[in-house]
């Protein structure tokens, strides 16, 4: 018998520690750090940009807000212009081409979002679009105006709304965690193997003697 296999670690555990131990420095490399080959650790992964979507800023010397077209909605946020203060519960009228409408405060979000599907066409097809939004907020009121400019060929869709890219992080990062496991799995699996192989090795030198 071969007793040096017996004090070494199990290929499949020594295979699996490498394993691990190569993506955790990758994973917690900090800056300036380099790998085996000489490649940098903290280089920038490459990721595939969505489109911006259509928005417009707008201000007075009272209130300034910004508005972005999104899929099915236009949503507006509004504040108070010298101390940057949210605008909560007010009465918002947006006008573009002779069409009006009312954007609904979303007291959960702290928005103001206008749903109708007639504003919602005109400003989707491209060009410039002028906005006119009146402004009620309890004994103050003012005009502000602004222009949302719609490219050919870009339409809102639900992949653009923010909370996708957070699921697709959160996605990664799930399939991160799993392949951890499976990872640490396959190395207690192997050095499980190879504590049972140097236990068996063991009572036969013990049995030879």
């Amino acid at each position: 018998m071969n007793l040096s296999r017996l004090h070494g670690p199990h290929p499949l555990a020594a295979a699996a520690i490498a394993l691990l131990l190569t993506l955790g420095s990758a994973a917690f490399a900090g800056p300036g750090a380099h790998g085996p080959n000489g490649e940098h650790l903290d280089a920038p992964t490459t990721a595939v940009m969505a489109p911006t979507l259509p928005r417009l800023e707008a201000q007075t010397e009272g209130f300034e807000l910004v508005a972005e077209l999104r899929a099915g909605e236009l949503v507006i946020l509004v504040d108070r212009y010298e101390t940057n203060e949210p605008v909560l519960g007010a009465k918002l009228e947006v006008e573009s081409g002779g069409v009006k409408a009312i954007a609904a405060f979303r007291a959960e979000q702290g928005d103001y979002a206008v749903t109708d599907a007639t504003l919602l066409k005109a400003l989707a097809s491209p060009g410039e679009h002028g906005l006119v939004f009146t402004l009620v907020a309890g004994a103050e009121s003012d005009l502000l105006d602004g222009t949302l400019v719609a490219a050919a060929g870009r339409a809102a869709s639900p992949q653009d709304d923010h909370g996708h890219s957070h699921d697709d992080h959160d996605h990664e990062l799930e399939r991160a965690v799993w392949i951890g496991a499976g990872i640490a799995g396959l190395g207690l699996i192997g050095g499980s193997a190879w504590w049972r192989q140097r236990r068996n090795g063991s009572s036969a030198q013990k049995e030879a003697v």
